[in-house]
């Protein structure tokens, strides 16, 4: 008896560990960028870490998704059209979404599967939202709607939806980017149209089992996030009016405060640090919010001007203890910024554009591990970094893989990495890459 309580119990905790070391949906399993995994390299080798594969792929913003050793990975194969990035118009392009199944230990591709999609949105490269895999299902939204679940093992589809049809909505200008959220057996995604910009399906048949909000022109940009605060889960939904708390049962709405970003660029996903929120973006558009604790209810404690706050985009920032740690979108440099007034701390534009030079939408991923963090630079670097309220502190660099894509007149790559089981999988518009971080 007591030799089958030691099996059942080693057995356990071998199935706990292979959890942590997946990173099965976008900032990982829990959705807070923490990689929690540890013998992890404190320093790069000479000449960078090893990279265990090299796999060619076609364009994409999106960032890959690893789960029961597989890596799942979108992107978009150009047929005709002119891809180039315009912020100011509508690309019309023609070509194919794909959704690829990699073996992650050495890159072989188990399957693919790819649709038709013409498209027609700015910065078309490709798909902008990481797939989410649970239950043995895999969850991909494309760039202009088409929202599939697939069986994680064969690729074959068990159900799909065009969202702009069912829910007669147009996509937003830079295409459909809110990184679909599974949460039990629902699944949560940002969709648009009349009362229905937060959408909740039965994520088994697809079967809706609520809408709620409505926003003009669109959408927006940010991931549906689950908190749990005021003694109750709280779904927040951040449109271009509101960022908006609801039930994540029904849709009802809890509380909604007004935070209006310029272009209708609600795009970061707010962060929560204990009682407080943090939620940013272009246009001075930034706030912090205290929540209840005894209700679903918030109240702004400081909004962003010239000298308070980081105003972030298109990376999430990160906040430890009384800190907050973000890219800032106007002016390219990663900054500390105190949580509970909005004083900046220090900026530092080296693990972002790399040097000192100011540019917009200046982008680092930032994931912490341990006492340290890593952050992906749009040049293709990835750094290892203490970040402190006193200073940021550079601890080794290396570099991944090239930066394909453009932005305002120079070459990035805007997509976040993947960690697991001691490794780094990260892509550009030609390749995805695996690196060992094994100590």
């Amino acid at each position: 008896m007591l030799a089958t309580m030691r099996t059942l119990l080693i057995c356990n905790l071998l199935a706990a560990a292979a959890v942590a070391d997946d990173w099965p949906q976008w900032l990982g399993p829990t959705r807070d960028d923490v990689w929690k995994e540890t013998g992890i390299v404190e320093r790069f080798p000479e000449g960078g870490p090893k990279i265990l594969w090299r796999i060619p792929l076609a364009g994409g913003y999106s960032g890959p998704a690893v789960a029961g050793g597989k890596v799942y990975v979108t992107d978009f194969v150009r047929t005709s059209g002119d891809g180039k990035n315009d912020p100011a118009s509508r690309a019309d392009i023609s070509g194919r979404e794909r959704v690829l199944c990699l073996r992650a230990s050495d890159g072989k591709q188990l399957w693919k599967h790819e649709y038709d999609c013409p498209y027609k949105i700015s910065y078309p490269s490709g798909p902008r939202t990481t797939p989410a895999i649970a239950g043995g299902k895999v969850y991909t939204l494309g760039a202009e709607g088409d929202l599939l679940c697939l069986d994680a093992e064969t690729g074959k589809p068990l159900w799909t939806k065009n969202l702009k049809k069912e829910y007669k909505t147009e996509s937003p200008h830079w295409g459909f980017c809110g990184h679909p959220l599974v949460d039990g057996d629902k699944l949560y995604c940002l969709v648009g149209g009349k009362d229905s910009v937060a959408v909740c399906f039965y994520r088994n048949t697809g079967r809706e089992l609520w809408h709620a909000l409505s926003s003009t022109p669109d959408s927006g940009y940010c991931p549906p996030k689950i908190i749990d605060a005021g003694g109750k889960k709280q779904l927040l939904i951040w449109h271009p009016q509101s960022l908006n708390s609801l039930n994540p049962e029904t849709g009802e709405v809890y509380w909604s405060e007004k935070l209006d970003p310029q272009y209708g660029m609600a795009c970061s996903t707010p962060q929560q640090s204990g009682d407080y929120l943090y939620v940013s973006a272009i246009g001075k558009c930034a706030a912090v919010l205290k929540l209840d604790r005894k209700k679903p209810a918030a109240e702004i404690v400081w909004t962003g001007s010239p000298t308070l706050g980081v105003f972030c985009s298109n990376s999430t920032p990160a906040i430890d203890g009384d800190t907050i740690y973000g890219n800032d979108c106007e002016v390219g440099d990663l900054r500390a910024v105190s949580l509970l007034t909005g004083k900046r701390l220090w900026d530092t534009f080296k693990p972002t554009t790399g040097g000192d030079r100011r540019e917009s939408h200046g982008t680092a991923f930032i994931t912490k591990n341990g006492d340290r963090y890593f952050l992906f630079s749009e040049t293709g670097d990835l750094v290892i970094a203490r970040l402190t309220p006193k200073e940021y502190e550079e601890t080794s660099r290396a570099h991944l893989l090239d930066p394909t894509n453009e932005a305002f007149g120079r070459p990035v790559v805007w997509n976040h990495p993947a960690y697991a089981s001691k490794c780094v999988f990260v892509r550009n518009d030609k390749e995805i890459v695996c690196a060992s971080l094994a100590k």
